[in-house]
């Protein structure tokens, strides 16, 4: 592994490390009501917008009324993308003429961006217009991101409050996500992308001569759009759905280093900085800093593991006595689907980044990776989507992990299990349960009828244990709302289009309900007094033992799988 290599993921992590406490510490104040900076330019707006919905914020919500408001907004929101895409061939704001999309098409793209996962079987340029695009795909970037925030904070609220019915009001977590957070942070990224050459533009395409003509071919034609408003929030909330068909692999949505660097840190920047808002909402910085010491136990490893795999090339062309070197006096390694702008770091960072954000987005094709290097992003997907995960989601998983962690250390030292002084009982393990065993089922029966039907089958353009590889790919980011794919299958077909459209559908709610239920019960319970026989849930020792939790849990699941995949690959490769 070279040296630039390792100074690439140092920096990478380190700059995402100074952002944590800050973004924190605001979105604290934000979920708080307290004073946030910007309050006397939005707090106009916030108001105008509850008066207009007839929205009183103050109303607190039973655990049951936040998930049937929450559902209700949700699938409301899956309806009108679906309409926007139906019906955009009659539609303005569509220079280029395009069609209605096909019905299941257009019914897994709509669940796919209502439900954060941004799965695309499509390409942008030449399937929605414009007004489809920003009408119906930016915003549900927003919206979707801002639903798994609001959740997310109900569920502080439960742990944080004592003996209290309510556990918030969803319409207002919802307004304050979007309004206070998402949109500020949104204008700054995409004024820096534009910076950089990202295009923001309403003009459909732009005619540019060649600069080496051939076989009468002089000119060609560059599709544009309103792009940098799109990737700016795709990033952000965790989103991941690319204007263009390559997604930021894409020159018009990420055209140098440092647009790659401030995209790959716009991933994880919110997931990591709601670890320190929860800390502060629930009155305990400590408990925040062990769940993000968890995320960075895991990561870390995967970021260097991956980047070396990569960086080591493949051992078949070195037996070809392919040079796999950039030039003399650079290392080389497997460059195979991966942009020269970025390298082999840049790619490999952004990859284990994307997939352990709920993310999604690429700049460079996970195919093409080396089989060790592509199981590390697609492991990172079936831990369930907790190592950072979406904004919010991903928290709000893992905290389901530390509930189970704290059960099964309660046992192990003869003690009811508590977490930050509430009690941890049946229903919140049966709850907790649920929703650690919703996505490995969604993925493993998925992937079993998708490599028995024909319309399965058919799709899969390479053979043998990578053609399974890539439908694995597909169900495990389906199965846990990534949204980032393998390549190499056709997914743009009935079978696909509706079953990974039921998949992110129920991946995405049947966690949701589960986790507020959990608020609900959490909040209406008392505190227990800490004694000498508590657990701490701060120390080195629990943050490893959550770990240790995740990793058995995804290991014992999925490791059958991986071995029929990725794994026999990497064995092929060497002649085993």
């Amino acid at each position: 592994m070279t040296w630039s290599a390792i100074i690439h993921i140092i920096v990478y992590i380190a700059a995402l490390l100074v952002f944590v406490k800050l973004l924190g510490a605001y979105m604290a104040r934000v979920y708080e009501g307290r004073p946030c900076g910007i309050d006397t330019f939005f707090g106009p707006i916030e108001r105008m917008i509850y008066r207009a919905a007839g929205i009183a914020p103050e109303r607190g919500m039973s655990w049951k009324e936040y998930a049937v408001a929450m559902l209700l907004f949700n699938i409301a929101g899956i309806v009108v993308v679906y309409l926007l895409q139906r019906f955009q061939g009659i539609l303005p704001v569509n220079p280029q003429a395009l069609p209605a999309v096909p019905p299941d098409l257009a019914f897994n793209t709509a669940v796919s961006f209502a439900t954060n996962t941004n799965w695309q079987s499509y390409g942008g340029e030449t399937t929605l217009s414009y007004l489809t695009q920003m009408l119906g795909l930016t915003v549900q970037n927003f919206v979707s991101a801002a639903t798994g925030m609001a959740v997310l904070v109900a569920l502080i609220r439960g742990f944080a409050q004592k003996q209290i019915e309510t556990i918030g009001n969803f319409w207002a977590d919802l307004v304050r996500s979007t309004l206070y957070i998402l949109i500020p942070l949104a204008l700054i990224l995409a004024c820096a992308l534009v910076s950089q050459g990202v295009v923001q533009t309403f003009k459909h395409s732009e005619k540019v001569a060649l600069l080496q003509a051939g076989h009468g071919i002089t000119e060609q034609v560059l599709p544009l759009g309103p792009a940098a408003s799109q990737v700016a929030i795709k990033q952000l909330g965790t989103n991941g759905g690319g204007f263009f068909n390559v997604n930021s692999a894409h020159p018009f949505e990420n055209p140098t280093p440092l647009s790659n660097f401030m995209e790959m840190l716009a991933i994880l920047l919110i997931p990591a900085a709601l670890c320190y808002t929860f800390g502060v909402m629930v009155r305990d910085k400590r408990q925040g800093w062990a769940l993000l010491a968890a995320m960075l136990i895991i990561i870390v490893p995967c970021l260097f593991v991956c980047a070396g795999i990569e960086q080591k090339g493949n051992p078949l062309l070195n037996g070809l006595g392919v040079d796999q070197r950039w030039s003399a006096a650079q290392p080389g390694g497997n460059m195979e689907g991966k942009e020269a702008r970025f390298g082999i770091a840049g790619s490999a960072v952004w990859a284990v980044a994307t997939t352990a954000a709920s993310n999604g987005s690429v700049n460079a094709m996970h195919d093409s990776f080396m089989p060790l290097g592509g199981l590390i992003p697609l492991w990172l997907m079936q831990l369930g989507e907790v190592i950072f995960g979406g904004v919010g989601s991903g928290l709000y998983g893992m905290l389901a992990f530390v509930i189970i962690a704290v059960f099964i250390a309660g046992l192990m030292i003869g003690r009811t299990p508590e977490y930050l002084g509430k009690k941890i009982e049946a229903y919140e393990m049966k709850m907790a349960s649920l929703i650690i065993l919703i996505p490995p089922i969604l993925v493993l029966i998925g992937t079993a009828v998708a490599v028995v039907v024909p319309q399965g089958k058919g799709a899969v353009l390479n053979a043998g244990a990578h053609g399974f590889s890539e439908i694995l790919y597909a169900f495990s980011s389906a199965g846990n709302n990534n949204g980032s794919a393998f390549a190499g299958l056709g997914a743009n077909n009935f079978f696909y289009n509706i079953a990974l459209g039921l998949a992110m559908f129920i991946a995405r709610y049947w966690l949701i309900i589960p986790i507020l239920a959990i608020a609900g019960s959490l909040s209406r319970k008392r505190t227990v007094p800490v004694s000498q026989g508590t657990l701490p849930t701060h120390t080195p020792l629990f943050v490893l033992f959550v770990v240790m939790v995740v990793l058995v849990v995804g290991a014992l699941t999925f490791f059958p799988a991986l071995a029929l995949g990725p794994i026999v690959e990497h064995l092929m490769l060497y002649g085993h």
